[in-house]
């Protein structure tokens, strides 16, 4: 929302906003962020609650899932951190956060230009809320990932402060430019690798050159068939992709026809020259493990095909356990649900969003979003890489929050708040060690509740 100034009424400047910033600080001091208050919570009660959304007899997967390891147990409970985060000391700051950017939820895809972007690439639970819980959510995931990679723990020290680094370096360095050069400031790819040493750019190259394969004729080659009448049709993998009755494909179509209004006059138009030949149901993620998912086959006259994906929004963790306050993003105000406050977020949040972003909401009060399905999507296995190579890459995932977050009103207030030297870094260390023991933890409580239910 564009704010107008009263007569006489000061422009606010940049070292105003920064100055801000500072006497928060003095307020909010880094060693208060850097105590981790452990919070009395049933964590197994919070995860389970989330089932009442959640396809019934997929949650037994879901729990399969979550317990194969420490890190798999904590990119699915975003809800659980941000109960846990609400309880610690923040800044107040507020800006458009993803709200679950742990170091899996980054990777490549390609912009409408052809380009391969890496950037965030998950959003369900975006919103406005604190800048720390993302960048908390992020150092914790890297300190769990890495002790899963097994790298000795002073290794896993410096991943973790040059990343906090960078991110605090990149929010001050992007701000220095214009608000349109923030705005069109890209991470792709050849600026994503020129961070790299020469051995783990190798790595990399070799991911974004399977990423540019993995077009739509590549999937729809590989994912599905054609039958009797000629229409393309998904090939069943069960439990992973499976078809669904006809009751409920008539549905969909018609939701799909609620989505092409909500989407780009272009698109719109791109997507009226193809038919919708096919519908499955498809399993992703963890977290979205047992949500409502689909994948919709389209041809066009040419014969060539696009394939969509439609998922299931529900109520973000960072709404239920934010308190807004002045700085907060005027986001939320257009109640029109949460596939729409999913589709906004990202728009805001990535350099350049998925053209095919859409939304609708079904007779049952279920919220949906729909994207283009791995459109030269690249997700690197981070399994894959040695210490040096992972290090570079969550330094990389540290800058692209930063941009993220850049783009915000109250940017400015953080880069005041964080000031020049690394104290912040240190704190926000020392947080994320405490609450990755506090994961282990609940980890453990997990597994005995599954074993004993």
């Amino acid at each position: 929302m564009i704010v107008g100034l009263t007569k006489n009424q000061q422009i606010p400047t940049k070292e105003m906003n920064r100055n801000s910033g500072r006497a928060v600080r003095e307020k909010i001091p880094f060693s208060a962020q850097a105590i981790f208050h452990p919070v009395d919570r049933d964590a197994v009660a919070i995860i389970e609650s989330q089932n009442y959304f959640r396809i019934p007899e997929l949650i037994p997967m879901r729990h399969k899932k979550m317990i194969g390891s420490p890190f798999a147990f904590f990119r699915g409970t975003a809800l659980l951190m941000a109960h846990d985060l609400s309880a610690q000391a923040q800044s107040g700051i507020h800006v458009t956060i993803c709200g679950d950017a742990h170091v899996g939820n980054f990777g490549f895809y390609a912009s409408p230009e052809r380009r391969l972007i890496f950037d965030l690439n998950d959003f369900d639970e975006a919103a406005p809320g604190p800048w720390e819980w993302d960048l908390k959510r992020l150092i914790t995931s890297i300190m769990l990932c890495a002790d899963e990679l097994g790298f000795e723990a002073k290794k896993t020290q410096e991943a973790v402060l040059q990343t906090a680094a960078f991110y605090r370096k990149g929010l001050d360095l992007m701000s220095d430019m214009t608000s349109l050069e923030r705005y069109f400031i890209l991470g792709d790819e050849e600026l994503f690798l020129e961070r790299f040493s020469d051995s783990s750019r190798e790595e990399f190259e070799k991911i974004i050159k399977i990423a540019k394969t993995r077009t739509s004729s590549q999937l729809v080659s590989k994912m599905t068939r054609t039958d009797s009448f000629g229409r393309r049709v998904f090939i069943e993998n069960p439990p992973i992709m499976t078809r669904i009755d006809s009751k409920r494909i008539d549905e969909v179509a018609l939701y799909f026809k609620q989505y092409l209004n909500t989407v780009r006059p272009d698109i719109e138009m791109l997507l009226s020259q193809h038919v919708l030949t096919d519908i499955v149901q498809r399993i992703v993620g963890v977290g979205s493990i047992g949500t409502r998912c689909y994948l919709l086959a389209l041809t066009c006259e040419d014969e060539s095909h696009l394939i969509l994906q439609i998922k299931q929004a529900n109520e973000s963790a960072i709404v239920q356990h934010n308190q807004n306050n002045f700085t907060t993003p005027d986001t939320m105000a257009h109640n029109l649900g949460n596939g729409y406050r999913v589709v906004r977020h990202q728009q805001i949040l990535q350099a350049v969003a998925d053209p095919f972003l859409g939304y609708f909401s079904a007779a049952t009060g279920m919220d949906f979003y729909v994207r283009q399905f791995r459109d030269m999507k690249g997700t690197v296995d981070l399994s894959e890489l040695d210490f040096e190579t992972f290090k570079q890459y969550v330094i990389n995932c540290g800058v692209a929050l930063a941009r993220a977050h850049v783009q915000s009103p109250y940017a400015n207030w953080i880069i005041g708040y964080l000031g020049s030297d690394d104290g912040f870094d240190q704190a926000i260390f020392d947080w994320c060690l405490g609450y990755s023991e506090q994961v282990y933890r609940d980890y453990e409580s997990y597994q005995n509740s599954m074993r004993n239910s």
